[in-house]
């Protein structure tokens, strides 16, 4: 009950990073009826193309012991074991390529499902392969019943099929053989070859239904609960109460390192308590005045205190300083817009060198 109720609550598709790591772990759909689809692909291939050649390759070089009997030695076992050797390759030339063709069958499937991977975690020992309870879950559960009615499925499917190919196979057959052997043997090729391709079809809409169901089956097993997509997003992002300590230690450390460089400003514009910009204008360093610190409010009157303490001119202009403040940034020079009202002031600075000590001159 427990088991289900868990599934019943996992109502949200997985996210992008869930199904990144169960693929990076080696948790991916893998529809086993697609190898056998292409095994039989590789039967039949080898039963058009290849069989028919090789068997009478084998049959001539077979025939020679009926004919020849004499000239095979079998007087010691060094002439029996050359013999078997000969007799095993004539054998292996004809199943190699069969070999080769079920090899390539079953990797082009395997790769037809799922890009290979290296995945040290699926070869590592854990109890639960070996664990009988996770055995009888495996047997007994709704994975273990999915593939039983899928095998039974398979055995009335294949039994249908066979039944069907094999409807007039006997009157064949029964043809065959008052027939020279040669065309016999192609009699019994191509009913063979029927039959596989019989099967081969039936197996393509089993293996089709079979991948359908298991990458659906897949998805299934990895949907979240609504916490765990709030859980893995506060992951991504980071706690909001973290991210907001970090906001405001950067805003401190910024505004330490403006408040340090308002010594350096060449002057500081401000209306009386709401906005302050400190400038810097050297005419070798930069083309155009740059902000140095900006600020409002307690931050603006900080920025005038220490202005004043260091002789640096504060010039007060209400509307300059207020449409400045929202259109110049720290560390970046001043839009062309406010070349000229600022000029004004660097040259009033410039030209009078006898400005108060507090540093406040009136506009």
């Amino acid at each position: 009950m427990a088991e289900q109720a868990d599934k019943e609550s996992k109502t949200e598709e997985a996210t992008e990073k869930k199904i990144r790591d169960a693929i990076e772990k080696g948790q991916l759909p893998f529809a086993k009826e697609v190898p056998v689809v292409g095994s039989f692909l590789a039967i039949l291939v080898f039963m058009i193309f290849i069989a028919q050649s090789g068997a009478v390759e084998l049959g001539s070089f077979l025939s020679m012991f009926l004919e020849r009997p004499d000239s095979w030695s079998l007087a010691t076992s060094h002439d029996a074991v050359l013999l078997y050797r000969q007799v095993f390759l004539e054998l292996a030339k004809l199943l190699a390529a069969l070999m080769a063709l079920l090899i390539g069958a079953g990797i082009a499937a395997s790769v037809f499902q799922n890009v290979p991977r290296m995945v040290l975690d699926r070869v590592q020992p854990k109890f639960s392969r070996v664990s009988p309870k996770e055995g009888w879950k495996r047997l007994f559960g709704g994975k273990g019943l999915a593939e039983f009615v899928k095998s039974i499925g398979k055995l009335v499917f294949a039994g249908v099929i066979l039944a069907f190919a094999m409807r007039d196979a006997q009157t064949r057959l029964l043809s065959g053989m008052i027939t020279q052997p040669e065309a016999f043997g192609a009699v019994i090729r191509d009913i063979a070859i029927e039959i596989v391709v019989s099967i081969t079809v039936i197996m393509v809409l089993i293996a089709l239904i079979d991948l359908l169901w298991t990458r659906y089956h897949w998805r299934q097993d990895l949907r979240m609960t609504k916490q765990e997509v709030k859980d893995e997003i506060k992951q991504a992002e980071g706690d909001p109460i973290m991210k907001a300590r970090l906001r405001s230690l950067q805003r401190d450390r910024a505004r330490r390192r403006m408040m340090a460089d308002v010594p350096k400003a060449t002057l500081v514009i401000a209306n009386p308590t709401h906005y302050a910009i400190a400038l810097r204008y050297v005419r070798d360093e930069t083309p155009a005045p740059v902000v140095i610190a900006k600020g409002q409010d307690l931050v603006a009157l900080k920025i005038r205190e220490i202005a004043e303490a260091n002789e640096v001119p504060v010039f007060e202009d209400v509307a300059l300083a207020r449409s400045m403040y929202n259109q110049v940034s720290v560390d970046s020079v001043i839009p062309p817009q406010f070349y000229q009202a600022v000029a004004e002031l660097v040259r009033v600075l410039y030209t009078n060198k006898a400005a108060p000590a507090a540093g406040r001159v009136p506009s």
